[in-house]
């Protein structure tokens, strides 16, 4: 009898066991000596968790150009933000290859001695949100949560998850948080013709949006600071282009022959932006590095 209630319980244990495995976990702490840098990672099984990204891009305000007017906001946020006294969350808008991301992970590089630290969230997992917040909470470091070609369709659940930290929740806000998100939607949320009918019209003329238009909009003036970027002149581009040479150690005489390809690379892919001049750049210091 005692032998096959002690089978019985060491079976009962064994499956509790493997129930235990495949339910979600509560967030641990990760090793904050690891990284500046993590990324947070949900598994099948639904465990999330803060892995520390080893190897970090060296990506330094100074390589950025043409962007002037943007690098000067955000650094100057990032710098209030690190000093511990009041900032914004930051929404970056606009082209494509821009330099949105890229400004943010060079404000890492800038101001992680100074106890900045980076946690990137796919938008897919913004609903966990709450428990990363939680989890930072009362730590010396100063946290960017950095969510990366942000938009939402009508729905998803993670929309309502970032309107909440951002403001709107019974909890305070925590003073060692902040939320930079880049979209190429000022809005987020996808805007179609027919919201148009839903604007209002008072008899002095002034125009009010419609619910619809509203709940878009408001997700994105919960981000205290809104950055745009445009895209690039050909001049622009072609300063990009030559400080990628020359970060690439190709001469300047080199890079002044360079121009007309590089306008033709621009016009194969239909952008003049940053991205694309990065890309020409490496390709050319290549072929140059082989010829």
């Amino acid at each position: 009898m005692n032998e096959s209630f002690e089978r019985l319980m060491a079976r009962v244990e064994s499956l509790v066991t493997r129930i235990e495995s495949v339910l979600p976990q509560p967030l641990s702490a990760p090793d904050w000596q690891a990284s500046v840098a993590y990324r947070y990672r949900k598994r099948s099984s639904g465990h999330g968790s803060l892995e520390p990204v080893k190897h970090l891009g060296n990506m330094s305000l100074a390589d950025l150009k043409e962007i002037e007017d943007q690098k000067d906001k955000i650094k100057r946020n990032t710098e209030q933000f690190v000093k511990g006294v009041p900032a914004n969350n930051v929404l970056l808008t606009g082209s494509r290859g821009t330099g949105k991301s890229s400004l943010i992970k060079a404000c890492l590089n800038e101001y992680a001695a100074q106890g900045l630290r980076l946690i990137e969230v796919d938008k897919a997992d913004l609903v966990d949100l709450p428990d990363i917040v939680d989890l930072v909470f009362g730590l010396p470091e100063k946290f960017i949560i950095f969510c990366d070609d942000l938009s939402f369709e009508e729905g998803e659940s993670g929309y309502k998850a970032l309107k909440s930290i951002l403001d709107g929740s019974i909890a305070a806000a925590t003073p060692n948080v902040l939320i930079y998100a880049t979209s190429n939607r000022r809005h987020l949320l996808p805007e179609y013709m027919t919201e148009n009918l839903t604007y209002t019209h008072t008899a002095d003329g002034e125009v009010h949006p419609g619910e619809v238009v509203e709940e878009k909009i408001s997700l994105s003036e919960r981000f205290g600071l809104w950055v745009s970027f445009y895209p690039f002149s050909q001049d622009e581009y072609l300063t990009i282009v030559a400080q990628w040479l020359t970060s690439f150690g190709v001469t300047a005489e080199a890079i002044k022959a360079a121009q007309p390809a590089s306008l033709v690379w621009a016009l194969e892919r239909g952008s003049r932006s940053g991205r694309v001049a990065f890309q020409f750049a490496r390709d050319y210091a290549g072929q140059q590095t082989t010829a």
